[in-house]
């Protein structure tokens, strides 16, 4: 069996805790603050999490950039160099060029190091999404999965991933192009907070509305009784903009009435952020 590493990035929005327990490679992303550049690492190194959320809720405007190819061609030649084969699982296409731009880096390497694997896979998932997916891949790792068949595992399970998000100050998404300028003030006005998830193309899509903080936690809920399976087996996780107090709610809301393996509590990066702003509340499982 060969000695692979698992990759991703930085929207993955995993605790660092899981992500160096698990040994999983993460190339951090840029995030333009002000005219200010930082990469966005899992361990914060750059800029925290609280310190970019208070930053929005000052005022300012912040912008995410792509991984170069000439990135990613430094990332992966240096796990090749090292002896490493590769398993890349990106960040949905249906949300960014990150893939598309990882496939022309693959192919190339492919040609240089033709006596090593590197493999990427689309993952179809967002944030807390891809996390899960990422991490169920890093354990199935652990339990002595090969690189080719953990390429065919994650393929075979990517949309089993569910994601399900709200937000709470509309014009980010209105910024992003999600809803107009008329949804985003009346129902900020209204207190109308959207339920995002990925569809089968992997693109953010608003399936309904509701109102107030009470609403979010019981539609979590009835969509983790709806769409799960094996709950007694899940780990769930629940990402939150800078809102840990609600995040812990519904924590103890899932963990009151239902067995499971493991809840994980992790913060949205400035990556999502961007885009999702402060309060964003998410929760991921895997189901059918």
């Amino acid at each position: 069996m060969s000695d692979y590493v698992i990759v991703s990035d930085a929207t993955l929005d995993l605790p660092v805790h899981v992500i160096e327990e698990y040994d999983i490679r993460i190339i951090p992303m840029g995030v333009n603050i002000e005219n200010i550049e930082y990469n966005h690492y899992p361990d914060e190194r750059e800029l925290s999490i609280e310190d970019f959320y208070q930053k929005l809720k000052n005022g300012a405007t912040s912008h995410t950039t792509q991984i170069t190819p000439a990135i990613f061609m430094d990332y992966f030649e240096e796990l090749l160099n090292e002896g490493k084969d590769i398993l890349y699982i990106s960040f949905s296409s249906g949300l960014s060029g990150t893939y598309n731009t990882s496939q022309m880096v693959i192919r190339d390497l492919a040609q240089d190091y033709p006596e090593k694997k590197i493999y990427g896979v689309d993952s179809l998932c967002a944030s807390v999404g891809e996390g899960l997916l990422v991490l169920h891949a890093a354990i199935q790792k652990r339990q002595g999965m090969g690189l080719e068949q953990l390429r065919d595992w994650v393929e075979a399970n990517k949309l089993r991933s569910r994601h399900w998000f709200t937000v709470k100050d509309l014009f980010f998404l209105k910024r992003g192009g999600r809803i107009s300028s008329i949804e985003a003030m009346v129902g900020t006005a209204l207190k109308i907070r959207p339920v995002l998830s990925t569809d089968a193309a992997g693109k953010l899509a608003v399936v309904t509305k509701i109102r107030g903080s009470r609403a979010e936690l019981d539609f979590m809920i009835a969509k983790l009784e709806e769409e799960s399976v094996d709950l007694t087996e899940q780990t769930i996780i629940i990402g939150h903009g800078d809102d840990l107090t609600q995040a812990q709610e519904l924590e103890n809301l899932i963990r009151n009435k239902y067995k499971v393996k493991d809840v994980i509590i992790s913060k949205i990066g400035p990556v999502i952020g961007t885009h999702t702003g402060p309060g964003m509340l998410a929760m991921v499982f895997m189901g059918n």
